[in-house]
């Protein structure tokens, strides 16, 4: 988020008149390319943390993203995690939307609805570990607004809490299609999305590629046919941003 020059004086990095790090401590992580540390009680600490899976951030061109057990949420080949957010939220976002963004993360997708104008967003997210380490990444924490409502809840069970067409627009962003996380990808999520969104609305609906589209992947094609089944129209899968567009009309 910003850049500072320090002095190094007697192979010491001086950070202010009290507190420093010394040079063995820098080069202990000269080695640790995709990790980002945070310096705290005279210790360089990464951000990682080791629960059900081992989650870290890793620095990008930009914003950091996030790891999980070796696979990253954001899409950082060719795009950084920012840009990525951007043109998915542009997509379905105006200005005075009510926006549901479900499996929230870090919060990137959240911070453009808001940049885009929106009246409202709810950003849920489910993993306790995913929490954690968007508290320490202060992307997030810059674009703090009362517009923004932070729920900690399996999405899944709390869109029933949800009043009938209440969101203009959505974005879904799953992770990956697993057994763990299929109920994500199912007809009865999708029908719930159906029945919270208002007529004229848009979703967004991160599905990730795993085969080349051209090839009419199965995995994408059945997506979209559960999606239609639900009541959704003008469905288009969008190569660049590997996702489902699609509009309740």
């Amino acid at each position: 988020m910003s850049e500072k020059i320090w002095q190094i004086e007697a192979d010491r990095l001086i950070l202010d008149n009290d507190t420093f790090i010394d040079v063995e401590t820098l080069e202990s992580i000269t080695s640790f390319k995709n990790k980002i540390f945070t310096f705290q009680n005279n210790e360089l600490i990464p951000v990682e943390i080791r629960e059900d899976g081992y989650y870290k951030l890793v620095p990008t061109g930009s914003a950091p993203t996030l790891e999980i057990n070796g696979i990253k949420m954001h899409r950082s080949k060719d795009i950084d995690p920012l840009t990525d957010a951007k043109l998915k939220t542009q997509l379905v976002v105006a200005a005075n939307d009510q926006v549901l963004d479900t499996c929230g993360g870090l919060g990137y997708s959240a911070i453009f609805a808001l940049k885009a104008g929106a009246k409202k967003v709810i950003s849920t997210e489910k993993s306790h570990a995913v929490i954690k380490i968007r508290n320490l990444n202060p992307w997030l924490k810059k674009y703090a607004d009362k517009r923004l409502e932070l729920i900690h809840t399996d999405i899944t069970r709390e869109i029933n809490k949800f009043e009938d067409g209440m969101f203009n627009s959505v974005i879904h962003d799953p992770p990956r299609f697993t057994s763990a996380t299929g109920n994500l990808y199912g007809r009865k999520f999708y029908d719930a999305l159906f029945r919270v969104m208002a007529l004229d609305s848009k979703l967004f609906h991160y599905t990730g590629s795993p085969k080349k589209i051209k090839t009419k992947d199965k995995f994408i094609k059945n997506t979209m046919k559960r999606l239609e089944q639900s009541g959704f129209k003008t469905l288009c899968f969008h190569d660049n941003l590997q996702g489902i567009y699609a509009q309740k009309n």
